[in-house]
């Protein structure tokens, strides 16, 4: 089979046909076997793969021909300008869904309520980082980072508690702009805070990969950054230590009175650069 022998194939040939040829990769076998074994060109098998590992799971799905940048995704530019716009106006609840705090699982559930869209917390996850909610890399070198011996605030480190690494981000700020002008990124939210304001992220991950986060308009304080730990402990429902890796410089004197001392409940360490 020639590539453009797979091109001609129905679209649910060709997805089975991705999904063989990426589950090969994947298993190990070399791109140029399977290139041979599919009857595909070895760049067609590299493309495959590699829209894979960015995409995930839907970029194995065939997409109509001819449609501009951006359209191939699930939701439209307005369905997820909207989304974010109420991420940023308050936490799950106040759009009366059961969750303490946005998750991956609670997006999903908004989208579903709102467009009767099913999207997965793989696409979900995709969606945050083309957002700039939530950088998945960020949060791997969070989890990197060491955790100091002592306890800085908010009680001795509690046994057998979840632990979680906790941010404090912005949005698409300077650096992360540049980068995606050279990179010739298409986003929803260049010029985010023109459009959407100031927006200021709270977000910690779980040692299990959970991603639990707030956002809102303004720079957080000291009462803002207690009900998020809050939230937190209300989402476990029970102790949970918590691993400071990322603050803003400007904001750091606020970590002076944060946080609110719960015994048995809470302990607080720092691992700031």
């Amino acid at each position: 089979m020639t590539g453009r022998d797979a091109r001609s194939l129905s679209p649910d040939a060709l997805e089975a046909l991705r999904r063989r040829a990426v589950a090969a990769v994947e298993a190990g076998v070399t791109r140029a076997e399977v290139a041979r074994l599919f009857g595909v060109s070895r760049k067609t098998v590299g493309a495959w793969v590699a829209a894979y590992q960015r995409e995930g799971d839907d970029a194995l799905r065939p997409r109509r021909r001819g449609r501009r940048p951006g359209e191939q995704f699930a939701l439209s530019p307005a369905q997820q300008a909207w989304v974010v716009r109420t991420v940023v106006d308050g936490p799950p609840e106040v759009c009366g869904l059961p969750h303490r705090l946005w998750t991956r699982q609670a997006i999903a559930e908004l989208v579903r309520r709102e467009f009767g869209i099913l999207v997965s917390s793989a696409t979900v996850s995709q969606y945050l980082a083309r957002w700039e909610l939530v950088e998945e890399q960020r949060l791997l070198d969070m989890r990197r980072r060491p955790v100091l011996s002592q306890p800085v605030g908010g009680g001795e480190w509690l046994p057998e508690a979840e632990v979680l690494w906790l941010a404090w981000t912005r949005p698409h700020a300077p650096a992360e702009s540049r980068r995606a002008a050279v990179a010739g990124r298409q986003n929803l939210l260049t010029g985010f805070r023109d459009h959407f304001g100031d927006v200021n992220v709270l977000l910690a991950v779980s040692s299990r990969g959970l991603v639990f986060f707030q956002a809102r308009r303004g720079p957080f304080d000291t009462r803002h950054a207690d009900e998020f730990t809050t939230r937190l402990l209300d989402q476990f429902g029970r102790g949970i230590n918590v691993v400071v890796c990322d603050w803003p410089r400007r904001h750091r004197e606020l970590l002076r009175s944060w946080p609110t001392p719960r015994p048995g409940r809470l302990s607080v360490r720092f691992a700031l650069r």
